[in-house]
């Protein structure tokens, strides 16, 4: 359960900005297609930030029941109020995810809880349920979370099980992390597009939880590295690394849904005002990388 590769669905709309739930079950179908470990859904590459709580719950309960317990759902809980996260981390359950995942609470470039803060908000999510909590450690946060403090939180508070690092140096902080929390810690993920996968698979990661747009690839180099054929895990790594640098910072959210609408998998790739859509030249180049390589994301649909 804490190993492999659980992508990131994206959330699909049509050209008006409405949810597009048909091409959202199409999306799962892929992802668990794919080979996924697990699905995380209500995250900021699921675009969590552009939609009302009406429509959260929409989402959730919708792709939830269409998994229909092929692989386990990981949703997105994060806000700042430890009160209105636990209540979204209360009805995930409810709804049948089998971990919630949450960044520290945040608001703005300013708001933010000090250490006990930090402390008292998990501590609240995680009295509020029965699933395990996967903490997520992200820039956009702009909360540092110290190896001292993560480890704190994962010795201290039972259902804090898991980590997502997506800092800079991330590997580093995942050594040092597994170090000091010891087994407490059962899965140690990163993120990121898994552009440090495998610096961090040195290092101890168990897991990563990317985009949705190449989890065949991702979950492979995944398994053959914790099956302790680390050669043919870098290899395949290698060859897909030009098309996972291009979306990491060339793209950003918006190139999983570029090639879903290239393979015919979602009617429209189009993200909410006011994210601008890729530029044509920008998008074209991300196609040409993708076409050369082949990934299932181009395939599946046909």
């Amino acid at each position: 359960m804490y190993s492999g590769v659980f992508p990131i669905a994206p959330t699909t709309f049509d050209e008006d900005g409405a949810l597009d739930l048909a091409s959202q079950a199409r999306v799962v179908d892929f992802l668990v297609d794919a080979g996924a470990d697990g699905l995380c859904i209500l995250a900021n590459y699921s675009e969590q930030f552009a939609l009302a709580d009406d429509e959260r719950d929409t989402l959730a309960q919708a792709m939830i029941d269409h998994v229909a317990g092929r692989v386990p759902v990981i949703v997105t809980t994060s806000h700042y109020s430890a009160r209105v996260a636990a209540a979204r981390s209360r009805r995930a359950q409810e709804l049948g995810a089998r971990m919630v995942m949450l960044m520290p609470p945040y608001h703005g470039a300013t708001i933010r809880a000090n250490e006990e803060g930090i402390v008292a908000f998990f501590r609240a999510v995680a009295d509020a349920i029965a699933i395990p909590i996967v903490i997520q450690d992200a820039p956009v946060s702009g909360v540092a979370l110290p190896t001292a403090l993560l480890a704190r939180l994962i010795t201290e508070i039972d259902g804090i099980r898991l980590v997502k690092v997506e800092v800079p140096s991330a590997a580093a902080k995942l050594r040092e992390l597994i170090a000091r929390a010891g087994p407490a810690l059962e899965g140690p993920f990163d993120g990121e597009e898994g552009i440090t996968l495998l610096a961090d698979l040195d290092a101890g990661a168990t897991g990563t939880m990317p985009s949705g747009m190449i989890p065949d690839v991702l979950g492979r180099v995944v398994w053959l590295y914790l099956d302790g054929q680390r050669d043919e895990a870098t290899a395949l790594y290698a060859r897909y690394l030009p098309l996972i640098n291009y979306e990491n910072r060339q793209c950003g959210l918006l190139a999983t849904k570029a090639l879903m609408k290239e393979g015919g998998i979602i009617i429209s790739e189009a993200a909410r005002a006011p994210t601008p859509a890729l530029h044509r030249a920008t998008r074209a180049g991300l196609v040409a990388l993708a076409r050369q390589r082949d990934p299932l994301v181009l395939r599946w649909a046909r």
